[in-house]
């Protein structure tokens, strides 16, 4: 798969739309104030209902980011395929950006974006040329991806084409600052395969891509991490996470965007609620500024608008509770706090694909080729596979096998996980949370959706942007 060309940046004269305040700014100004920006992973493919949610979002909590996720047939540069369904009538599980004109595009954010509301475009592609394109002509500026994240999770794009492909896109976004805007990448590396990943290695691939960002000239750059199976072990890798970006991102506008949690969902309304508000306390702890949130739906079906509204309240409503419970003196980054093993297991991951190659495209592509990254039940052709983790009796995260990576023995290897026990560890936090019924929620499970046509389903589970 050779990699797609990218026109020049457009200049100011081009750009319809005049620039509101920087993606970047927006955040840290909302962080300054106390208030955790929320936002939902939405996407629809007709403009009419793209727009009503993105309007019906805006006004759903203090600070809001807007999103329009693009759907899977772009994705991969399928517009024939995305064209086709739109002109038969069937929906999309996102919003076609390269397959529409720009004047309907146009018309979809216009009056939305502004500078209280910025839009993020999210996709999961590991060829994003044609998205990155489609964005900035909309006078849009902020994405989010990576080499690897947007590559080992989801089909067989050589790693080394994804490489390359994200480094085109890179230059070509950190070219939007000659416009007079100060385009915003978010990492996915912190979300890898959405579920028993340890926090090492997504702490680890989240930072690395960040500074495959700055060394392609962007300054304004979130690097993410996804909630998951225990709150002690989450806080350590947020705090790991924020070191290493103070460390390895001088001279940029950064901040660390948390995931509610990605695997599968629970069933119940108690659960999905309880959930979500435990991701909004995990931010106001560990100074996280932006929260990636989930529906009650999520278990179930594509979320309407109405739920990611409600998703959004809930969980700004919960973070503002947290940080008054907590008063003044909750503080983010205790000076012993990044101190931990997630950030020693990191920071190992970290040095030694840097010591690979002065080029870190090719520092990445050389350390998947050794293993010396290689993400558990990741079947992507150029991961190493032989790395597997398992759950601990702490509800942690922990390796039992590590292949080549650079992190010394494994203490206790534990057994090799069977087919049933997969199964246990990837409904863990599921089974966890639908036991866990506040009375301040609704026991009752959402009743399954009716069946979509294929093209209209969304992944909801664990690895759709």
């Amino acid at each position: 798969m050779t990699s797609q060309t990218l026109a020049a940046p457009p200049d100011s004269r081009t750009t319809v739309h005049r620039r509101p305040l920087s993606f970047g700014r927006f955040v840290s100004e909302a962080q300054d104030r106390g208030a955790l920006v929320v936002q939902p992973r939405m996407g629809f493919s007709g403009p009419a209902l793209m727009r009503a949610g993105l309007l019906a979002t805006k006004g759903a909590a203090d600070a809001v980011v807007g999103t329009m996720t693009i759907d899977s047939y772009t994705r991969v540069s399928d517009e024939a395929s995305a064209v086709r369904a739109l002109n038969s009538g069937v929906p999309l599980n996102g919003f076609p950006i390269t397959s529409y004109s720009p004047h309907t595009s146009h018309w979809v954010l216009d009056g939305v974006r502004d500078a209280g509301f910025p839009v993020q475009i999210r996709h999961g592609s590991a060829r994003p040329q044609r998205i990155v394109t489609a964005l900035a002509r909309l006078g849009l500026d902020a994405t989010e991806g990576g080499p690897v994240s947007y590559c080992l999770p989801y089909g067989r794009t050589p790693l080394l084409d994804s490489v390359r492909n994200w480094q085109e896109s890179c230059e070509f976004l950190a070219g939007l600052r000659a416009t007079g805007a100060e385009p915003h990448l978010e990492t996915f590396g912190g979300c890898m395969l959405g579920q028993l990943c340890p926090p090492g290695l997504l702490v680890a691939i989240s930072a690395l891509e960040a500074l495959f960002f700055h060394r392609a000239g962007l300054r304004s750059i979130s690097l993410s991490y996804a909630q998951q199976t225990n709150a002690a072990q989450d806080r350590d890798a947020v705090h790991a996470l924020r070191r290493l970006a103070g460390e390895f991102l001088p001279d940029t506008d950064w901040h660390i965007v948390l995931y509610t949690y990605m695997g599968l969902y629970p069933q119940t309304r108690s659960g999905s609620l309880d959930l979500l508000e435990r991701s909004a306390e995990l931010a106001v702890e560990t100074g996280a500024a932006r929260l990636i949130v989930k529906t009650v739906a999520e278990a179930h079906r594509i979320p309407t608008v109405a739920e990611n509204v409600e998703a959004l309240r809930v969980a700004a409503r919960a973070a503002s509770r947290h940080r008054a419970a907590a008063g003044p003196g909750i503080l983010p980054d205790p000076p012993a706090a990044a101190d931990n093993a997630v950030y020693a297991e990191a920071r190992a991951l970290v040095e030694a694909v840097l010591n690979l190659d002065d080029d870190l495209g090719q520092a990445l592509l050389k350390a998947f080729a050794r293993g010396y990254l290689d993400v558990p039940f990741c079947l992507h052709p150029d991961n190493a596979g032989r790395s597997r983790s398992r759950i601990d009796g702490s509800g942690r995260l922990t390796w039992s096998e590590i292949g080549a990576m650079p992190l010394g023995p494994v203490r206790d290897r534990g057994r090799r996980l069977t087919a049933a026990g997969l199964f246990d560890a990837l409904s863990f936090v599921q089974r966890r949370h639908d036991r866990t019924l506040p009375p301040s929620h609704s026991r009752t499970p959402l009743p399954p959706a009716a069946r979509r046509p294929a093209a209209h389903r969304q992944h909801t589970q664990e690895v759709a942007p």
